[in-house]
């Protein structure tokens, strides 16, 4: 049995999605502000968090940065009723997982729950990787989401860092768009896409000092970092 961290400041909607929650078998803990839900979540440690982006005390976007500086792992998804690319990049950015634009239906976001928790479950159970790797002259640490190179160091989003592991993964070989979007994004959506886009615009940048790095684009199939 999973337990979700639901915070949500409509406390009717609240309400009507912890007794669904609660009615499919998940464990449902709810808090109706950031602060009261960051305080469960050191408490508590749930499996996945469902989280409002409009709240008061402290915003879902700033939630999830403070969640993070401790967890890099539990997934983390938003409701929100923004829908603007920039505001749904920077959740990502942050390190959110996936959204839920309001009004959403319960069995969809059953659904993203289901999914988040099985792309977790299976990224921990994989045999556990050196703390750090060498990306041409770069030296990439995934888990401190850090980039470093002639002792200057880049610290990474968390989604920047995720693209930038699979494509390590798979270097010098193809990795699939549709792959890494239901990977990291759980749907292969055109607006997903353009959001892929503008974490490899992002990557780019930052490996852009040492030339024998590239990502390049295969037309029609996805990205290839070549080192």
């Amino acid at each position: 049995m999973y337990t979700v961290l639901l915070i949500e400041d409509e406390l009717a909607l609240g309400m009507i999605v912890k007794d669904s929650l609660e009615v499919r078998g998940f464990t449902v803990l709810y808090a109706a502000d950031g602060v009261a839900g960051l305080a469960m979540f050191l408490q508590e440690h749930p499996d996945i968090v469902v989280a409002d982006v409009m709240m008061p005390h402290m915003d879902g976007f700033s939630l999830t940065q403070q969640i993070r500086q401790t967890d890099l792992d539990v997934p983390i998804l938003f409701l929100t009723a923004r829908s603007q690319t920039a505001d749904v990049v920077r959740g990502f950015e942050l390190g959110g997982n996936d959204y839920l634009k309001k009004p959403f239906s319960l069995d969809e976001l059953v659904v993203r729950i289901n999914a988040l928790l099985r792309r977790t479950i299976g990224s921990r159970s994989r045999v556990a990787e050196s703390d750090w790797v060498y990306i041409g002259r770069y030296q990439f640490e995934a888990h401190k989401q850090k980039l470093s190179l002639d002792g200057q160091d880049v610290l990474l989003s968390h989604r920047e860092a995720e693209l930038l592991r699979h494509l390590y993964e798979q270097r010098n070989h193809v990795l699939e768009r549709n792959a890494v979007l239901m990977a990291l994004w759980g749907d292969d959506s055109l607006f997903n896409g353009r959001s892929l886009d503008v974490f490899i615009t992002k990557l780019r940048r930052h490996l852009r000092d040492d030339p024998t790095v590239q990502i390049v684009n295969v037309r029609g199939i996805g990205y290839k970092l070549i080192v």
